[in-house]
């Protein structure tokens, strides 16, 4: 009888293709170009041939898959041999250099077929070696197009250079920013502007630790983004925060510039009672805050007071009859309404307070004499007040309505005449 031959188990096509991946990836550099340009030529989606080199270079360069774990085992070296020990650092640096300027060269030019993630790790990897500009600043540019794609972790891209007083590359961070803002709108669009305003504030936050950013380079990465990328300011006040807090020798000019950056007006509740108390900000800063506030109960407080059962936009569209509220509801709207009454009044007596505090401050610096004011038409008729000197840095009026003094009569006090 003849054997019959078993049949080839069957394989899914994902477990295929992660098969045809391996197999491709046993090649060489070269061989891989070549086996790339084949697979390209024929019609391969540009997203599978991405998958196709991200899987090639984290094979081969374990630090581009972002797995700590991958790093510390694997082959580092662009051939399937074991490097000799004859194999100078040197050697091994040019490979991994020739390696990382082949993968730019061969990326696919279209925008999402390589994860911006792995992006950013490949330049990590460029800088590290120090590859030619030109495959730094393609890379770059592809980087910028696709920002909004990124994470927080790997655009905190170390610095290499020794020029650099800084941690973290913030120059480069910059320039990628820049080349986003630059970009076409319709290109980058509103959403994306946003994401990428929120991850530049949460890079900042994480960049003002260290002592050795500077300020121009804080407001120069700030600025970079128009003012209307941002919907909410409260992630760019934590990082103006963090950098005053690591940088206590901060002038105050220099406090002042920071606080320009953001706007009152964008920040949260939350975010605004943090600032009225925060000590690190300049007064008129938290003056802008405590107005922004003022403004916005005020404004809240008219709406609910001007809106009539016949303005009402839920029944002047439809013009259906005003429905009587409950008791309950009756309730629960004069408590609301007390209580941004009570929260404008308190922010009115912290803005009366602090401009009495400026006040003070600026009659301090005076030519060291307190300036006496005029009391008034009470105090010349004898129901005012008069400044007793003796009573702190400011003086202090006292109450003498209906009292004559014994020295105003001209008698000489009792302990005056014991000590003579």
């Amino acid at each position: 009888m003849r054997k019959l031959e078993s049949p080839e188990p069957y394989i899914p096509p994902q477990f295929a293709a992660e098969c045809w991946f391996d197999d491709v990836c046993i090649l060489d550099m070269d061989y891989f170009v070549k086996t790339l340009s084949g697979v390209t030529a024929k019609g391969v989606r540009p997203d599978l041939v991405g998958s196709l080199i991200t899987h090639y270079a984290c094979k081969w360069l374990p630090e581009l898959s972002g797995d700590e774990s991958a790093e510390k085992g694997g082959p580092t070296t662009t051939n399937s041999e074991e490097p000799s020990p004859e194999s100078t650092a040197t050697a091994s640096w040019m490979k991994k250099r020739f390696f990382v300027e082949t993968l730019v060269g061969i990326l696919p030019p279209e925008k999402d077929s390589i994860p911006c993630d792995f992006l950013l790790r490949l330049l990590r990897a460029a800088n590290r070696v120090g590859v030619d500009p030109a495959y730094q600043a393609l890379l770059e540019k592809r980087i910028s197009w696709q920002l909004d794609q990124a994470s927080l972790k790997e655009l905190m891209v170390p610095s290499f250079s020794h020029t650099c007083g800084t941690l973290l590359d913030v120059e480069l961070v910059l320039r990628l920013v820049k080349g986003y803002v630059n970009l076409d709108e319709a290109v980058r669009g509103g959403a994306a502007l946003v994401k990428v305003a929120k991850l530049v504030d949460s890079y900042l936050a994480e960049a003002a630790v260290d002592s050795n950013l500077s300020l121009p380079e804080f407001v120069a990465l700030a600025g970079a983004l128009p003012g209307h990328a941002r919907s909410i300011d409260d992630e760019l006040y934590r990082a103006i925060d963090v950098y005053l807090k690591a940088h206590p020798g901060v002038s105050k000019k220099e406090r002042k510039s920071l606080c320009r950056l953001m706007d009152s007006r964008k920040l949260s509740p939350e975010a605004s009672l943090h600032a009225a108390q925060n000590e690190r900000l300049p007064v008129r800063a938290v003056i802008q805050v405590l107005f922004s506030e003022q403004t916005k109960l005020t404004r809240q407080f008219d709406r609910s007071g001007s809106f009539s059962a016949s303005r009402s936009p839920n029944f002047g569209l439809l013009e259906q009859p005003a429905r009587c509220l409950s008791k309950r509801e009756m309730t629960a709207q004069q408590n609301e309404i007390k209580r941004l009454r009570d929260d404008v009044l308190r922010l009115q007596s912290l803005c009366i307070s602090m401009q009495g505090q400026i006040e003070r401050m600026s009659e301090k610096k005076s030519k060291g004499f307190f300036r006496w004011k005029k009391l008034g038409s009470g105090f010349r008729s004898g129901g005012g007040g008069v400044v007793d000197e003796g009573e702190g840095e400011y003086g202090r009026q006292t109450p003498v309505a209906g009292v004559k003094s014994k020295l105003v009569q001209g008698r000489t006090p009792k302990w005056r005449k014991s000590l003579s």
